[in-house]
């Protein structure tokens, strides 16, 4: 960590692999610095600024730590925050693993890597303060999130088989039912309290989230659920991984939350079809494909 107090028996224990907590975003982010020492107090200050946009942060004080974390990630994407004299080495072992979506340089002589980062595509700057590194990862998750939206692709040969048509309908038929039942659960304050320690336990440690689920659990009004989404908090980073993985404990939590969100869309679609006369039109949204998905198309 750039600018921060060697410590080594602190940097010792951080080599104990603790348990993760539930993931509630579809990205996690590995910070690599032979100099973090989480006693010190610019340490916890960087810390908890990363952890306002990702809420899973691993941290390595050695490069063989971040490769074996980034070998086990399975459906998430990564994001990679390296001292520049620990990232000339660790850029060439882990760029290719194909679960890492971008890396950062943190360090405090920028021209110093300017050089050998040039070779490398997924290195998306240099930077010598984390307020810089937060905003460039915001801008990275926002896209993260766009881009891991399902989306389902056959080509014309699969198209002609009956049996992937047929693997599609089951899941289709199980959405459907399930947000029925969502939508027909009578609910209470009750569930936003269990929803509020259910996050609490997702965000442990996470103090800019767990002030926000302290005010959602006092303050939340079902008039204000589509407000509360598109707040990007917690609510939208447990509701996106929950949707995206079919996370059924989550989606039952977060059920009444789901239909506040899904009534009041329906309330504003009544208030604004007269505005365009009640007719059908077109809107597009961009998103990232897998290069095999792409060639489908």
């Amino acid at each position: 960590m750039s600018g921060s107090k060697s410590n080594r028996n602190t940097a010792a224990s951080s080599n104990i692999r603790q348990p993760r907590q539930r993931m509630v975003q579809n990205y996690l982010l590995i910070w690599v610095d032979a100099n973090i020492d989480q006693a010190d107090k610019d340490c916890k200050n960087t810390l908890a600024q990363l952890k306002s946009v990702v809420n899973d942060v691993n941290l390595c004080t050695e490069p063989d730590q971040c490769i074996q974390t980034l070998n086990n990630v399975d459906n998430e994407q990564a994001f990679v925050i390296t001292s520049g004299s620990l990232g000339q080495h660790l850029v060439p072992e882990i760029h290719g693993i194909p679960q890492l979506d971008a890396i950062y340089i943190f360090c405090s002589n920028k021209s110093r890597h300017e050089g050998w980062t040039q070779n490398w595509k997924k290195i998306k700057g240099i930077h010598t303060n984390i307020k810089d590194i937060c905003k460039a990862l915001q801008l990275a998750v926002k896209q993260c999130d766009q881009d891991t939206i399902a989306v389902s692709f056959l080509t014309i040969n699969e198209m002609a088989s009956t049996d992937n048509l047929n693997q599609l309908e089951p899941t289709f038929m199980y959405t459907q039912l399930f947000k029925e039942i969502l939508l027909d659960i009578k609910y209470d304050r009750k569930a936003i309290k269990e929803l509020a320690a259910c996050c609490r336990e997702a965000f442990a440690g996470n103090s800019v989230e767990l002030q926000i689920i302290d005010k959602f659990e006092h303050d939340y009004d079902p008039k204000n659920a589509i407000w509360w989404y598109t707040r990007e908090c917690f609510t939208y980073k447990m509701l996106n991984q929950a949707l995206r993985l079919m996370d059924a404990d989550i989606i039952i939590n977060m059920g009444f939350f789901l239909r506040d969100v899904h009534q009041q869309i329906q309330q504003l679609h009544e208030q604004q079809v007269s505005s365009y006369g009640r007719k059908s039109f077109i809107v597009y949204r961009g998103q990232g494909l897998m290069k095999t998905d792409f060639e489908k198309l």
